[in-house]
């Protein structure tokens, strides 16, 4: 059995045809986990399953277990693209742990950056968050042949990347999302409320008549602005060509800002099944 991380022989890469290929996606936040249903799919992008999503920091081995069990009864690989490297530790130690004490065939294998179908134009692409290159790498399937794309991620932290008119990644933006921007202003005062910024409903009108109002005014059209504006420069930078993918837990909040942009609420999981893809080579 593999170690955390890592992966047993098998054909093509790691991943027989046979294996069920399962997704997880670990960011600072949550955990999404899927399964790959078919390939194939709309613009070429695998069709996706039994979606489940855990806490990071304080998910239940068995809460994992009956998902593993439903998802994958037979051969199964995981693919983990990670941002927090100790949720994903976690993660893949409970995997190990099931197939050595189930004595089921369960691998499992870190993406990398080289994993993906994806050209980037940067001097150190190891180092850029796997999840950015995972959903570009599926923004780049559901781009107009000839425009340019820009993903905008709203998750713990705002992504806005662009791709170029080839395909390339090029880069982008990152901001901190509505949360960790009401919790900096905590952190970072003595007397200033926590507040839950509004995943989807208006923010208060200003000016805001309390305290609690006020900052939930400044975060909620604060980052609606910043994300509008970080867009249309990177319009700019493409000469207006451009299509716009929406991804991310609290995308709704910023939906009315971005009215063209295409919503995909699994842009990342569905990046991550393309390195499958390219693995068994279909």
């Amino acid at each position: 059995m593999s170690g955390p991380g890592e992966t047993t022989a098998a054909p093509s890469g790691g991943i027989a045809p046979v294996d069920t290929v399962l997704l997880a996606d670990v960011g600072n936040s949550r955990i999404k986990l899927a399964a790959v249903a078919s390939w194939g799919g709309e613009h070429g992008l695998p069709m996706i399953e039994r979606r489940l999503d855990l806490a990071s920091r304080s998910f239940h081995p068995t809460n994992l277990d009956e998902w593993l069990r439903a998802a994958a009864p037979g051969s199964a690989v995981v693919l983990v693209s990670s941002v927090h490297d100790v949720a994903a530790a976690r993660l893949e130690g409970m995997v190990a742990e099931f197939a050595a004490t189930q004595h089921r065939q369960l691998r499992q294998r870190r993406i990398r950056y080289d994993d993906l179908p994806l050209a980037i134009d940067l001097p150190e692409p190891g180092k850029v968050g796997i999840d950015r290159l995972a959903a570009a790498a599926a923004a780049n399937q559901l781009r107009t042949a000839g425009r340019g794309a820009i993903v905008v991620d709203c998750g713990t932290a705002v992504t806005v990347d662009v791709l170029s008119p080839e395909g390339v990644f090029l880069g982008g933006a990152i901001l901190p999302g509505a949360a960790l921007m009401s919790q900096s202003l905590v952190d970072g005062t003595s007397k200033l409320p926590a507040i839950a910024p509004g995943d989807s409903s208006t923010p208060p009108a200003i000016p805001g008549r309390s305290t609690a109002e006020a900052i939930a005014a400044g975060i909620g059209w604060g980052v609606r602005g910043a994300i509008a504006r970080l867009v249309a420069e990177a319009r700019r930078g493409l000469h207006g060509e451009a299509d716009v993918v929406l991804t991310g837990g609290w995308r709704a909040a910023i939906r009315e800002e971005l009215p063209d942009a295409r919503e995909i609420p699994d842009l990342v999981l569905m990046g991550i099944s393309l390195a499958a893809e390219r693995a068994i080579g279909r």
